[in-house]
């Protein structure tokens, strides 16, 4: 499967944008889905998954919110009060075996999109 990540911009803090991810392939509903993020001189972070149901990091819950539609092949990220530390590249990824327990750890995604940047500024 091939992903497609868009919707990064500049926003103000406080502000709210919504990331896509578009999925190329078939039997996309079989698939679990993901959004990571890496900042700067950091490694790569977990952020929300999707399977049959939602999961996310403790740093984004009750802000961001994962979604997707299968007949789209596709997942979003709406993110609310945004806030300077969430500027990072966002990457979406998907699996079709990963298991729960390894969500989190980006080496168990098999397939990820090519990331798109978003800016908070305070």
């Amino acid at each position: 499967v091939q992903l497609q990540a868009s919707g990064g911009g500049l926003v103000q803090a406080g502000g709210s944008l919504t990331l896509s991810c578009a999925a190329s392939g078939s039997t996309f509903s079989r698939y679990a889905v993901g959004w990571f993020r890496q900042a700067p001189g950091k490694e790569r972070e977990f952020i929300a998954a999707f399977r049959r149901t939602t999961y996310y990091a403790n740093s984004v819950k009750g802000r961001f919110t994962i979604s997707r539609n299968n007949a789209a092949n596709s997942v979003y990220l709406q993110m609310n009060s945004l806030q300077p530390e969430d500027t990072a590249v966002y990457y979406c990824a998907a699996d079709a075996s990963i298991i729960v327990s390894s969500f989190g750890d980006p080496r168990h995604w098999d397939y990820w999109g090519q990331g798109t940047q978003v800016t908070v500024s305070s």
